[in-house]
This record gives C-alpha cells, structure tokens and sequence, in this order.
C-alpha cells in the first residue's frame, strides 16, 4: 500500500501509450533545388550512412522541390533507447557531412528524436489588427520559442510561421547588364558582412611608455536594407561602382513563406509543444501555461494567446472517468456483500481488501513502466 500511494503521484500520464517504436528524424535544407537533386545529393547520400545501426527497423524519406527540404525517418525497434538511437544516427550523418553540398552543411543538418503527437498547440494572435502574421510570428520565435523549449517535459517545439530575414530580390536583366552572376553577389555578402574581430591598442607587445590598453569595437555585421543596398558588387576602370541596389530589391521579409495564420481572422502564429518520452502529459502543460502566463504582462498591446488545441483536456475527462467508476465499483461490492451476507464484520472485510488492492496495482504499475492512462 505505502509503495502504491508513493507511485500514484510519480507515474507518468499520457493520452496514449508508448507502444509506438522510437524514430528518429534527419532535416536538411537545399535551397532551390529540384526534387531529383534533392534525392541524388543529399537524400541517397545520408542513406547510404545509415548501416550498422543497433536495432533500426527500416527508414523513410522525403524529399520537397517546393521548400528544397529533405526528412529522414529512422524507425528503431521497441525498446530502443532513443537517446542512444539520436546519437548513433548523428552519428552516422556526420560521416555523410563531407560529400554534402556546401550550402546543406551551412545551413545545418539537424538529427532529432521525433515526436508525432501535440501535446498543446499555442496560438499568439493580435486583436487589434495592427500587426501582420510576420510580426507575430517574429515575436513567437524571437522571445517564446527558446523558453517553451526548455521547459521541463517538453521533447520539441514545432513553429507555424518564420522570423523575419533580410531578402535580396535579383534582377536577371539588371545583373546581366552588369556582366554580373548570382554567384558574384553571393560572394560580396559573404567577404562584406562578416564579423571580424578589431584588436587592440597598446597590447603587448608595447613600449614601456604604453600604459593603456583599448580594445576596438567595429560594426561589421550589416542590420538594416540600407547598409546592404551599398554592398558593392563590382569597381571599373573608370571609378564607378556597381552596388547591390543597382541588381536588386532588398528588404526586410519572412524567412519563409510557406504559411499564412489567422485565428478568428486576426493576425496570428502558432507554436506545437511536443511531449518528451515518459514526461507527465498534465504536470508539462501546466507548466507550458504557467510559462506563457509570465511572457503576457511583456506582450505588446492587443496580443493575446488561445490553445486550439489542448489534449489534456481529454486525459483530465478520463481521469475522472477512472475515479467515478472505481468509487462505484467500491460501492458496489460492498453493496452486494452486505446484501448476501447479511453480517457488517463480513463485509467490513471486502470494503478494506478492495483499496489495498487498488493501491498495489499502482505499485505495479510504477514497477513496468506503465502510465496512468492507457
């Protein structure tokens, strides 16, 4: 009995059980890239990676012309770590690094355990209208995503939206004009907005007249259209210069474009909290609530936040579902016994054996693995 009363309140809870068998999941980017490209260079290449690994199944993948994405999915079988399984697979992609396209491996290829079910989904939307989806969503990825994602029980966190970037719109005719190739602007951005590091003043090694020592500070990252609008792209002989606004259109813009959200038709973005393996599926939302609740009193004016999804609410129902039948239950057998026996001593006994019973049950289930709700 003390062993089940202990257990009651560690036992994990959950909408489902945790039948399903661990994967993994592999995301690289290659920007406008064809499907056929994305299959040849990246997709085949991280496959041919994936022997030797401890109890993997089989995997799956896709490949998008339309965002230049490829998804790997390695499926262990049950019972498998999967953080052990995470390791083993990154792992592996880091041999396939080196025969990646440079602009894959730049932008990351990102190894995760993958998680298929929400948990919460949190929608941050504007009632005043005044801002844009991309501003909401700006602000969701900028101040809200990192926290949620450290919070206690969380495994992922899945964003409907982008941050905003700085967007460079090429003009072909303009570029040819100028005897110009995309690759040319791509590599003045790269030499013209780097961080370099400035040095010092009056570092050893000095005279002995040097009593101070100043280090220098240099802007060298670019922050706004204007200062990428002067990068220069190309000196004559005559002295002039071609510079990136003569090319192109730049401006600040989405990340991406793949999504538009609105909840109630207002402005809006969403973020998916995804469960970790064996966290308690109340204590984690409660938690992610609590955590939002602090984030409302810094919202700018007008926004608000709504759970169009929550599955909690379903395990709540279930849990007292459980408890009403059991108290039922309880009060049934004792009805009976009494009834038939005709002797309170008689039925004192069930009325006493039924809760320990119960009790231990619990005990057993701590002792299995088993979540509270199946």
């Amino acid at each position: 009995m003390l062993f089940g009363v202990l257990s009651i309140s560690n036992l994990p809870i959950a909408q489902y059980p945790d039948v399903a068998p661990p994967q993994v999941r592999i995301d690289a980017t290659y920007t406008g890239a064809s499907a056929e490209t994305l299959e040849s260079s990246v997709t085949q290449v991280i496959e041919q990676q994936l022997t030797g690994l401890d109890g993997m199944l089989y995997f799956s993948s896709t490949s998008t012309a339309s965002t230049g994405k490829v998804s790997i999915t390695v499926t262990f079988e049950q019972g498998t770590d999967p953080d052990i399984a995470q390791v083993q697979v990154q792992n592996k992609v880091q041999q396939a690094e080196s025969r990646l396209p440079s602009s894959v491996t730049s932008q990351g290829v990102t190894v995760k355990k993958a998680q298929s079910d929400f948990l919460l989904i949190v929608t941050l939307f504007d009632k005043t209208d005044r801002s844009s989806s991309a501003d909401v969503a700006d602000y969701l990825i900028s101040n809200m995503q990192d926290t949620l994602a450290r919070v206690q029980g969380v495994g992922d966190v899945q964003v409907f939206g982008a941050e905003y970037a700085m967007r460079i719109w090429l003009d072909p005719a303009k570029l040819a004009s100028y005897s110009l190739m995309p690759s040319d602007v791509e590599t003045a951005l790269e030499n013209q907005n780097t961080q370099v590091s400035s040095g010092q003043i009056g570092a050893q090694p000095a005279s002995k007249e040097q009593q101070l020592v100043a280090t220098l500070r240099s802007r060298s990252r670019l922050q706004t259209p204007e200062q990428f609008r002067h990068i220069i792209l190309k000196s004559n002989t005559d002295g002039s210069v071609v510079r990136l606004s003569d090319v192109a259109r730049v401006e600040m813009g989405n990340a991406e474009y793949s999504s538009n959200s609105q909840a109630n038709g207002h402005p809006a973005s969403g973020l998916a909290i995804k469960l970790s393996p064996g966290a308690n599926a109340l204590t984690t939302a409660e938690r992610v609530k609590s955590t939002i609740v602090e984030f409302q009193s810094g919202m700018p004016e007008g926004y608000a936040v709504a759970y169009p999804l929550d599955s909690t609410d379903f395990i709540k129902i279930s849990i007292e579902e459980v408890v009403k039948t059991l108290g039922e239950a309880i009060l049934l057998v004792i009805v009976v016994m009494f009834v038939f026996l005709q002797n309170l001593r008689s039925t004192l006994i069930p009325a006493i054996a039924v809760p320990v019973v119960l009790l231990g049950t619990f005990g057993v289930l701590a002792v299995f693995g088993y979540s509270s709700i199946r």
